[in-house]
């Protein structure tokens, strides 16, 4: 099969090349996904995880890219709940081979169902983004109708599915971002946008949790916003600087196979709306990895068609 590979950890994104690796093994509770889009992180070339395995243990040529949609193609030993043939997206393994490839082995706890009026593009940005925004806002800062919300990087993967989850939820939100974000911040909810190229922080006032996807200065500044008994999290890095009578926490998202397919059924009744960029062929997932001009939206990888 074909598959996009890293092999150099100096080398960055110049590092990858799209190779042909043998067809991935079913362990006991995998299943064989035939992918048909796939999503990528472009920092996940400084992760660990990306380099060995979880006993430290060199796994390169690794495969990058931890969201996938696709088809189930084969079933491990003992694997139940999903069938062969079944559309189905999800996160595979930190420590593991990854989705941009034609096939990929991901544990079969970490995959929904995929509704047949939900197209694999589509689903490929949705397991990170909004995993990472759902846990954030509700199980680590477990925001209530009522609260106001600050989030960093409002018009990005995650930051805009966190708008619209902060906001269906009841709270007043915040977005922040560059110039040219903020329409798109404001149409997707947010009550206010801050550009934080023009203005302080401050000019945001008490809040009762920020959303961070930054970190640096900005993390570090935010701080000072939460209100006594609010909360500070982050996603980019553990806060050096805490709220004075609040909690700072950083975390990296979970798998979870009810929440996944609760958010494809928000997808599917129109209350959320993910933001798909450039949508390219396996052939040019190098490319696309690159560092290069901001483009809106995630870029998807797209590797067979229906």
């Amino acid at each position: 099969m074909r598959a996009v590979t890293a092999t150099d950890r100096d080398a960055g994104a110049g590092g990858l090349t799209l190779t042909d690796l043998p067809y991935p093994h079913a362990a006991e509770n995998d299943v064989v996904v035939r992918v048909h889009a796939a999503g990528f992180t472009r920092g996940e070339l400084t992760w660990a995880g990306t380099w060995t395995d979880r006993a430290g243990r060199d796994r390169t040529p690794s495969v990058p890219g931890h969201e996938v949609s696709g088809v189930v193609a084969e079933l491990g030993y003992g694997t139940t709940g999903l069938t062969v043939g079944q559309r189905v997206f999800g996160l595979t393994d930190w420590a593991r081979d990854g989705s941009l490839a034609e096939y990929v082995a991901v544990e079969a706890r970490n995959l929904a169902p995929l509704p047949a009026d939900v197209d694999h593009t589509v689903a490929a940005v949705l397991p990170i983004s909004g995993l990472t925004a759902w846990q954030g806002l509700f199980g680590h800062a477990r925001i209530v109708t009522g609260q106001t919300v600050l989030i960093h990087g409002a018009a990005g993967g995650v930051g805009s599915l966190a708008v619209q989850l902060a906001q269906e939820a009841g709270a007043r939100v915040i977005g922040t971002g560059r110039s040219a974000d903020r329409d798109t911040v404001l149409a997707l909810g947010a009550h206010a946008f801050l550009d934080l190229d023009a203005v302080g922080l401050a000019d945001a006032g008490e809040v009762d949790v920020v959303f961070d996807v930054i970190g640096g200065d900005v993390l570090e500044r935010s701080a000072a916003l939460v209100r006594a008994g609010g909360t500070l999290v982050s996603i980019a890095e553990p806060p050096r600087v805490r709220p004075e009578s609040g909690r700072a926490v950083f975390f990296v998202v979970e798998p979870d196979r009810s929440r996944l397919a609760d958010l494809a059924q928000r997808l599917r009744d129109g209350r959320l709306r993910v933001r798909v960029g450039a949508v390219r062929p396996l052939t040019e997932a190098v490319a696309a990895f690159a560092p290069g001009r901001r483009v809106p939206g995630r870029t998807v990888i797209r590797v067979a068609e229906d």
